[in-house]
């Protein structure tokens, strides 16, 4: 939707309803008392509508049925939601399942809008905290963050590092606004050092080529794959503070009792208790 057709239909809302719900703020506008009323209100109907929905599928014969929308993060859609998926196909045949990758923030706007069911993202500043009464969010695992390193880096053969050991390294990061962006600050900033981020790459590929040829160091998540054709080395993070990233599911407000998502937070719950052993290991 255009900021022009939002707009209108605020404007027709607030025309229905007979109040005021933008007032002017410096250069732009904010919710008014009344239109912060009415959007409590609007996530209890949500939920609400949810339950509706969850009574409505028990009525349904023939086990779960319907459409399953996962929506989730890069190393989440190719090492967990597939997996569940796959176990979903086998438990419930008549179950239609959909997946589309995204960023965390843009996950929950298409949680919000109705246009997927489950999302599977990293817990990141940018998504809405677990307080937040439209969501229900779980935690599906904690993933330790990895130093990747070129074959001459004197670090190779170590059982681990520290973070700070490599403060004075050209760092890869990711583009800022990024969900990994965001970690890789925090994990360099709770070290003690800002990153020299000397070049910047959202792929795995790319990120992996510049590191191998010598062109910097990087956080890797231990669930990432590296292309085999590109020469690095993995070193565990061993002293304090250890990077992690905490991977979570969630679902709008009430939707949980409709069988074909609890189905789907069941097998994602199943696939993450498999992976833990794979976590704990260094690769």
């Amino acid at each position: 939707m255009t900021p022009s057709a939002a707009s209108h239909q605020i404007q027709a809302l607030s025309r229905e309803l007979g109040v005021v719900l933008l007032e002017p703020a410096g250069r732009g506008v904010r919710l008014t008392a009344a239109a912060r009323t009415l959007l409590a209100h609007g996530e209890v109907l949500a939920a609400q509508w949810e339950r509706a929905r969850a009574d409505l599928a028990a009525h349904r014969t023939g086990g779960v049925g319907g459409t399953l929308r996962f929506c989730g993060f890069s190393t989440a859609a190719a090492a967990v939601v597939p997996q569940a998926m796959e176990r979903l196909r086998r438990d419930h045949p008549a179950l239609r399942l959909h997946l589309r990758e995204s960023e965390p923030a843009r996950s929950f706007d298409l949680l919000a809008a109705d246009d997927t069911d489950i999302v599977v993202v990293v817990a990141t500043a940018d998504i809405p905290p677990a307080s937040d009464e439209a969501f229900d969010q779980y935690v599906l695992y904690e993933e330790p963050l990895d130093m990747l390193v070129g074959p001459e880096h004197p670090v190779v053969g170590r059982t681990d590092v520290a973070l700070s050991e490599l403060a004075g390294d050209p760092w890869i990061g990711s583009n800022p606004g990024r969900a990994y962006h965001q970690l890789v600050m925090l994990a360099c900033t709770s070290a003690g050092f800002a990153p020299e981020v000397a070049h910047y790459a959202d792929e795995w590929d790319t990120g992996a080529a510049l590191v191998a040829r010598g062109f910097g160091v990087a956080l890797i998540p231990r669930l990432a794959e590296v292309p085999a054709l590109h020469d690095t080395r993995r070193v565990p993070v061993g002293a304090p503070p250890v990077p992690i990233r905490r991977a979570i599911a969630a679902i709008r407000s009430g939707s949980r009792e409709q069988p074909a998502i609890a189905a789907g937070l069941a097998a994602l719950h199943e696939v993450c208790a498999a992976l833990s052993a794979t976590l704990r290991a260094p690769r």
